[in-house]
């Protein structure tokens, strides 16, 4: 009988590893499911693409030649099953053997039925020969980590829990106080069952996500602009502060979802549906808030795809548009005002290069950060005053995103 979390897995598998397609995406592209079914069919992908050069090396001993890859893609949910969740192996072996089936590759069924036995054989121990954070890392990554590499990559096989932002002055509906401010739950934590949430109490935003609009420090009556505003966390971290916001945002699905967010909040914000690089405000702005596009490699416990799907082709055509997004919101503020760049991207391209690149043109300086704004997280001040956050950071606690930001000032 078809096993409707492993069939979701499987396509999602493909989706993210043949085709280069977004595992959220494919997520939101998979037919009706179950809730339960479609969480565990994320969690089951989710489990491959996070560890999945440990598990092929655990599987190449066992295999004589390369097999087709969607054959190699139902090994590698079969032996996920056996070594990182806790399957039991009798239900993990049939379950592969039967997806094998369903998904016309019936002549495979003896390689994986015979493979994954050996497999189970060997058990979780299997996994202590293998350098797994080394394994499970692109090699281009880990080259541009440089020192930190390793504590990186060990933190990005956990996976990461959840953080929300709370409204000020509304009470914390349960979960741990971080010293930044964010409330955090264990992973797998659904949202939507937490009290507060249809009321818009509170907002889903990584501890390290919401440190940007914080150090932009938007204060009553200013007029601010969120630049790639959607889903909208930021926006409603600055107009919690009293500031006039106007939310600049080109994709009118994600504008869409800004707007409702922002309703559910109780928050209110000027929506602008532009590419924010060639708008022109009416006037000027006090403060700017870009969080520009950018290759994500500091979300990757989150979004364990982008491994996957990003090249170091991809961080050069974004470090383009970041030039773009920089030179725009420069010209949007008046002198003297102040704006913060940031990026979930652990890419120094993408970060104090483009940073560097602002600066030389002559109209913006850099001001650095203070070790008093970064009280709650002192480690993320680097020796030039910029923040940079990285996954191993708070290891006890579960960890936080890898981002970078900057403020610079107009002159």
């Amino acid at each position: 009988m078809a096993d409707p979390t492993r069939a979701a897995a499987f396509d999602l598998l493909s989706a993210v590893l043949d085709r280069r397609r977004p595992l959220d995406e494919a997520l939101d592209a998979l037919p009706a499911l179950a809730p339960r079914d479609r969480a565990a069919a994320h969690r089951l992908a989710a489990a491959v693409l996070r560890r999945m050069g440990t598990l092929d090396a655990v599987l190449e001993p066992f295999l004589r030649k390369a097999p087709p890859e969607p054959v190699r893609h139902v090994l590698r949910l079969g032996a996920a099953g056996l070594l990182l969740l806790e399957t039991p192996n009798h239900a993990a072996v049939m379950t592969a053997v039967a997806l094998a089936r369903t998904q016309g590759l019936a002549p495979f069924a003896g390689l994986i039925n015979a493979v994954l036995r050996r497999v189970a054989e060997a058990g979780v121990a299997a996994l202590a020969d293998f350098d797994g954070p080394r394994l499970d890392t692109p090699a281009w990554l880990w080259a541009s980590w440089g020192d930190k590499a390793r504590e990186i990559a060990i933190a990005n096989q956990r996976e990461a829990p959840l953080d929300i932002t709370p409204k000020a002055g509304n009470p914390t509906p349960g979960g741990i106080q971080l010293p930044t401010g964010s409330v955090r739950f264990p992973a797998g934590t659904r949202v939507t069952d937490l009290p507060g949430f249809e009321s818009g109490e509170f907002w889903v935003q990584d501890a390290a996500a919401a440190l940007p609009a914080r150090l932009l420090d938007a204060r009553a009556n200013e007029r601010v602009a969120d630049l790639c505003a959607a889903p909208g966390g930021k926006t409603a971290q600055l107009a919690m502060a009293g500031a006039t916001v106007v939310a600049v945002e080109r994709d009118p699905v994600r504008m869409a979802r800004l707007q409702e967010n922002l309703r559910r909040w109780h928050l209110r914000a000027e929506p602008v549906l532009a590419d924010a690089s060639d708008w022109t405000p009416a006037a000027p702005f006090d403060a700017v808030l870009l969080d520009a596009p950018c290759s994500a490699t500091g979300t990757i416990r989150r979004h364990p795809d982008v491994p996957h799907i990003k090249r170091p082709r991809d961080v050069h055509v974004l470090t383009e548009a970041q030039d773009r997004l920089l030179r725009a919101a420069i010209a949007m503020l008046r002198r003297g005002g102040r704006l913060i760049y940031s990026v979930c991207s652990l890419q120094p391209e993408e970060g104090v290069l483009r940073v560097a690149t602002a600066v030389a043109r002559g109209d913006v300086r850099h001001d650095p950060f203070t070790p008093t704004e970064l009280a709650a997280v002192p480690e993320a001040l680097t020796p030039d005053g910029n923040l940079r956050t990285l996954p191993s950071l708070w290891a006890a606690q579960g960890g936080m995103d890898g981002f970078f930001a900057a403020r610079l000032i107009k002159t």
